[in-house]
């Protein structure tokens, strides 16, 4: 697979045309010095176009890019001791869901998180990050074994949305979700939640009810995909990007909206380009929320949350 972005291949194709310029202008003592500086500036305006302020639908597929640094991306960069824990202890294992204990810094920690594959095997077995009832509950009995041990517990949220399959809504993917979402409301320890690609309805929400919350910089959170909502309103699927423009579901429409806490800096070009410097932010943002929270008893830490998620929106 091509390690370059869609909207990256008309710079690509520049560059080298750029370089295949220089090359012929050296080579056949021919000046070209005109034609190369109009192919560099322009290089340079479709650099300055695309990377400093991606469109919101650019932002969607740097999201969704199949490079992208997964959820055992940073628990490898940044999490000492980990053991993985598996099963709902009702159904099966849900590997489109990871979790477990570590250490973070010295403190003992829960880690939760949407896994998604690299390439096509591993994405079958992951089941592309869309995960079945059984990884909500999975993720839930986690949390209820970090409550009872009061170990902060850290998310990290990266789904095209909860597994729509005939199987899981028979084991009862709604009732799932909502109860992840009633008893993590309630949960009397930290919780830390990180939006690292796709923050995808439901699905995503069940790993979301953080008492801190923050976002990738190229990261998406939204109630639907831009296919999906292209495809009611206009009836036409082919319109995400349209969709996508008007969805606010990037982390800046979100952090402007109070839905997010924070923003956590990565690469322009997305966080596939440097994992190092990605995982390092991440890492910062956890330790100072960490730090803070706590430091508060878990009265005020319950009455916190709810307020947060209750002044979300406009009410009239």
């Amino acid at each position: 697979m091509s390690k370059v972005l869609e909207f990256e291949k008309p710079i690509i194709e520049l560059e080298k045309k750029i370089a295949e310029l220089r090359k012929f202008s050296e080579e056949n003592d021919v000046d070209l010095s005109h034609e190369i500086y109009i192919l560099v500036r322009k290089a340079k305006q479709m650099k300055k176009q695309i990377y400093e302020n991606p469109s919101p639908w650019n932002r969607v597929r740097i999201a969704r890019f199949y490079d992208r640094p997964t959820t055992l991306d940073y628990i490898e960069k940044f999490i000492e001791d980990f053991i993985e824990l598996h099963g709902d202890r009702y159904y099966s294992d849900d590997r489109a869901i990871v979790g477990g204990i570590g250490r973070f810094e010295g403190t003992a920690v829960t880690i939760i998180g949407h896994q998604k594959g690299k390439d096509t095997k591993e994405n079958l077995k992951r089941n592309f990050g869309m995960s079945n009832p059984e990884g909500y509950r999975k993720a839930l009995r986690l949390m209820k074994q970090a409550e009872k041990f009061s170990r902060p517990i850290i998310t990290f949220i990266d789904t095209p949305g909860a597994f729509c399959g005939i199987g899981a809504e028979e084991r009862g993917q709604g009732e799932a979700i909502a109860v992840n979402l009633m008893e993590m409301s309630r949960l009397k320890t930290p919780i830390i939640s990180i939006v690292i690609g796709e923050g995808g309805s439901g699905g995503a929400l069940a790993l979301g009810v953080g008492d801190k919350v923050a976002m990738l910089e190229n990261s998406v959170y939204s109630v639907i995909s831009p296919e999906g909502l292209a495809s009611i309103l206009w009836k036409d699927a082919s319109q995400a990007e349209k969709g996508a423009n008007v969805m606010k579901l990037t982390a800046k429409d979100l952090l402007s909206l109070g839905v997010i806490d924070e923003i956590i800096a990565e690469p322009k070009v997305g966080a596939h380009k440097d994992v190092d410097y990605t995982a390092r932010n991440i890492k910062e943002y956890v330790s100072i929320s960490l730090a803070s929270l706590i430091k508060i008893n878990k009265d005020e830490l319950l009455l916190n949350r709810y307020e947060k998620f209750r002044s979300i929106g406009v009410w009239k």
